[in-house]
């Protein structure tokens, strides 16, 4: 009889995985069964479940001294997860099971019965076995879809722990989860062709999609900016597999998927209410999920009524708009999230949303159109790649029965775009370094002789003028042009904040 063994189990940190080695002893003395390495409250409980499982399904819970060590020690360790390893781990340090491999991974919440529950952040969790050099894991039969997301390691769907037992006696062999088959596309998106009118707030979305540039839509009530904002996703290109198993692997932590919808087809589109919190946006809490921005990764995190938000709220999102990342540090520790992301805001050009609406309906002061505006702070509109006002849309455009162009029409000239930019840098333009800048961004004498009025007239900093050429070149793009000519910048100047 063995007295103590190791089983090998997964534990997260954020999107990072590490290995847990679940060490059990069992010795005489009086019954006591304790679990060690820094655990929560929800590994501590495991010490209940596991007991009642083993005598559920048959076996002897020993009553005897019991030690399980998760290591590291100085890592805390969060969630139900190890229920399995546990109980394993016990039964093979009783001398009830023999046989465990070395190179396997077991990961699984238990119920009283023993049946294994769904796990949050199955696919971070498989990722970090394959980066260990596991060979096989064994996981939730509801989780396999997302654990077979993985090429490289074998995954073992059970519905109940006795089926792992069977299978380490040899008597009954799990079958292994087949690689996941993406379904076809089935999403149903709003189509631009709904909107009438808005010729410069059309193209202005089309210029920011193509490039992935960070967009403020401003304009009155009703004049559109939220019902074109919302058909952004029935423009943007597809996701590649790789962008798929990150923004996956993002939505999994945060315990969105599931057997259903393991894999995320699709960009993301979030749109929190303005009353969001900085947790909510950014993330945190006890276990450091992640927030809104690094769901919306690889897609769109839309703002609607910008001013509304909270000022921690808005600045929160300079850091990730510069670096793509997003690192929670709190008293339980620091993670780190991607959050790769085009920022899309709308807002009203006033509180009341009506300023120079023709009706002078709009009774605020210029103070208190200032101030709203101000809501918004400089390092924030600084980071602002286009910013275009929409007017009103008049009765004729209202009421005209043309035939509008539909969103596939704008989705392909986007992807062509892209691809160009894709081809050239290896990345999208709104991602350019400043060594990508020099290469591809380069103006000649008469160009140069407009950016330097811009940047005088208007005062711009350093950090406006790169993304006025990253505007540039997408525009450049979008006509197929190798070089950036003078309409082009023009066109990338004019949607600069005439107030910033």
């Amino acid at each position: 009889m063995r007295n103590r063994n190791n089983i090998t189990s997964i534990g997260l940190a954020g999107l990072e995985g590490y290995k847990v080695e679940v060490e059990t002893s069992i010795s005489s003395g009086l019954p006591a069964f304790i679990i060690v390495g820094l655990p929560d409250s929800s590994v501590q409980e495991s010490r209940e479940r596991v007991r009642v499982v083993l005598k559920n399904i048959g076996f002897e819970f020993p009553l005897k001294r019991i030690l399980v060590n998760l290591a590291p020690a100085d890592t805390r360790k969060e969630g139900p997860i190890y229920d399995l390893p546990i109980a394993l781990g016990i039964l093979e340090a009783s001398g009830q099971l023999e046989g465990i491999p070395k190179d396997c991974v077991f990961v699984g919440e238990l119920s009283l019965e023993g049946s294994l529950r769904p796990v949050r952040g199955m696919l971070p969790i498989a990722l970090s076995a394959r980066k260990h050099g596991a060979k096989e894991i064994f996981v939730p039969k509801d989780s396999a879809a997302e654990a077979a997301l993985v090429r490289g390691i074998t995954v073992y769907p059970a519905e109940h722990v006795s089926e792992i037992v069977e299978h380490l006696q040899g008597i009954n062999e799990i079958k292994r989860a087949g690689e996941y088959a993406a379904k076809e596309d089935e999403e149903t998106y709003h189509d631009f062709s709904d909107v009438k009118g808005q010729p410069g707030m059309r193209r202005a979305l089309e210029v920011a999609v193509s490039g992935a540039h960070n967009i403020l839509l401003c304009g009155m009530a009703g004049s559109g900016k939220s019902m074109m904002a919302k058909r952004i996703p029935s423009i943007l290109p597809p996701m590649s597999m790789d962008e798929m198993i990150e923004s996956t692997a993002v939505h999994s932590i945060a315990g969105m998927t599931g057997k259903a919808a393991p894999l995320l087809p699709h960009r993301p589109f979030r749109a929190p209410h303005h009353s969001v919190s900085s947790a909510g946006i950014a993330g945190g809490g006890k276990s450091l999920r992640p927030g809104e921005m690094s769901l919306a990764h690889n897609g769109v995190l839309f703002l609607d009524e910008f001013p509304e938000f909270r000022r921690e709220v808005m600045e929160s999102l300079r850091q990730p708009i510069e670096d793509g990342r997003l690192t929670i540090t709190r008293a339980s520790g620091s993670v780190t999230y991607p959050s790769d992301f085009m920022l899309v805001c709308a807002m009203n050009p006033c509180k009341c949303g009506w300023y120079g609406h023709p009706s002078g309906k709009c009774e605020c002061s210029c103070d208190s159109v200032k101030n709203y505006r101000g809501r918004i702070s400089g390092p924030i509109m600084d980071r602002i790649d286009i910013y275009v006002e929409a007017p009103p849309v008049d009765y004729e455009e209202l009421t005209s029965k043309g035939e509008n162009e539909p969103s596939s029409a704008i989705r392909e000239r986007v992807m062509i775009a892209r691809e160009v930019q894709l081809s050239r840098q290896g990345t999208v333009n709104a991602r350019m370094s400043h060594e990508m800048i020099e290469a591809h961004c380069g103006i000649d004498e008469e160009s140069g002789k407009l950016m330097r009025a811009a940047y005088e007239k208007f005062s711009l900093s350093a950090r406006a003028y790169n993304r006025i050429l990253k505007v540039a070149r997408t525009v450049a793009d979008m006509a197929g042009s190798v070089d950036i000519g003078f309409a082009h910048l023009a066109e990338a100047i004019r949607y600069r904040n005439p107030h910033g």
